[in-house]
């Protein structure tokens, strides 16, 4: 093995095609894209690499091809330079180019607002140079493992989704009343349901909250399924004592928290049944105070208002900062001595509830619930007793499934770097 430079290996030059004057046609139009488009006219009829030269988010990517093609003039054609003295196996390369890919970018890129590779400094990079001999048995070696492994990440991927089918029988479960045993001495959900009006109206009185519009009641025909005796049916806006969005408009134009500190909950806040902190977001004191009556705290249960990635709802835990709910998040308010926050989150994150909300959409073209909605669907309420054992027995049942999905996930780890090592050994020197 030696280290040659790239332009003592490969001919290599730009490409010279536009993606806005693409004319899909029978030929292969390479870009920086995993995704290759078509174009009525072909420039090379041969097997070659194409190199991502000037995409920032794509920079370094490698396509292997071997027919007739035209390529984005953001790429680098590559083709052998010397192939009676310095025999070369594209198929090799492709490999080698992947492997090294992030050492490439890093050594060769200019630019701060748009990186690009210029062909000077890429020709002047040093790839490792093997006799033809190894370059085919290390090819035969990767491609095999690689078939191994796909069809080991194949079979992980079907079992993180069998994780999720787990998961949604539990909750599925729960909600029907049929995961924990009932106790014939538990108060009645419909005297817990009538307390909670009660308190409600204190607060009304009180002027802490607005009177709402009444909802309409609930007929036999909206029931959905079957629930133990000591159970009710209600609708959320009974349950709970506010339900609002976030504010619209340029309201929440972030900004960063050294200057100003008020906390933006957004859907990409968001997970399954878990609060994600990456990239925290930030709105101004002085925005802050004419949109102060969308504040939210510990404890509210925040539910995204899109649908189309299914439910993403949580409860709120403790920030650092005060907090505003972004217009595309929910805040449902609850009389916490009354209704269990944790057993409405797993609710609200069941199967059989997002039913429920989907149907809300009926002849609706965009995948979004209002708060009307919200406040209209139908709920199952446990008595309160139940509703803590249920949280304690999904809190178990949740971590059991953490653990199997961490486990699956480890293993694509392991997996994925299989090849990376098998490559690895078969170019260390012997």
């Amino acid at each position: 093995m030696s280290l040659m430079k790239i332009s003592d290996l490969f001919n290599f030059q730009k490409g010279n095609l536009q993606s806005s004057k693409c004319i899909s046609g029978e030929y292969n139009f390479i870009t920086a894209s995993s995704v290759w488009k078509t174009h009525k006219e072909f420039t090379h009829e041969c097997e070659a690499l194409i190199f991502a030269a000037a995409a920032s988010g794509s920079l370094g990517r490698t396509h292997y091809v071997n027919g007739k093609f035209i390529s984005s003039d953001l790429c680098f054609i590559i083709t052998p330079k010397d192939p009676e003295n310095l025999p070369i196996d594209l198929k090799f390369y492709h490999l080698i180019f992947q492997a090294f890919k992030d050492e490439i970018v890093r050594n060769t890129k200019a630019g701060t607002s748009k990186e690009a590779i210029g062909l000077r400094a890429f020709g002047k990079y040093e790839l490792p140079y093997f006799d033809i001999e190894k370059q085919i048995r290390t090819k035969e070696k990767f491609v095999n493992t690689q078939k191994s492994t796909l069809g080991l990440g194949k079979e992980l991927t079907h079992q993180l989704d069998l994780v999720k089918q787990l998961r949604q029988a539990f909750l599925r479960e729960a909600m029907q009343g049929k995961l924990v045993e009932q106790n014939p001495n538990d108060e009645p959900a419909t005297e817990l349901l009538a307390k909670i009006k009660a308190e409600k109206e204190q607060l009304i009185k009180d002027k802490k909250i607005k009177k709402q519009k009444p909802l309409p009641p609930i007929t036999k025909e909206e029931i959905p399924f079957k629930i133990p005796e000591n159970w009710t049916w209600c609708r959320l806006g009974e349950a709970s004592n506010l339900i609002f969005d976030g504010p619209f408009g340029s309201h929440l134009k972030t900004a960063d928290y050294t200057t100003f500190g008020v906390q933006v909950v957004r859907l990409g806040n968001l997970g399954f049944m878990n609060f994600k902190k990456e990239k925290e977001t930030f709105v101004s004191f002085e925005k802050y105070e004419s949109i102060k009556s969308h504040e939210v705290f510990e404890g509210d249960v925040i539910i995204g208002s899109f649908l189309a990635d299914g439910v993403k709802c949580i409860v709120l835990p403790k920030l650092n900062y005060r907090a505003i709910a972004k217009a595309d998040c929910f805040t449902i308010r609850l009389n916490r001595k009354l209704f269990s926050e944790k057993f409405l989150m797993f609710l609200l994150n069941s199967s059989c509830m997002f039913l429920e909300l989907f149907d809300l959409l009926r002849g609706m073209t965009r995948l979004r619930i209002n708060t009307t909605q919200l406040k209209t669907l139908i709920i199952p309420l446990p008595p309160l007793s139940e509703q803590k054992r249920i949280v304690a027995k999904l809190d178990e049942l949740m971590k059991y499934c953490d653990g199997l999905e961490e486990s699956i996930k480890n293993s694509q780890t392991q997996n994925e770097m299989l090849l990376q090592q098998v490559l690895r050994e078969a170019l260390e020197p012997k």
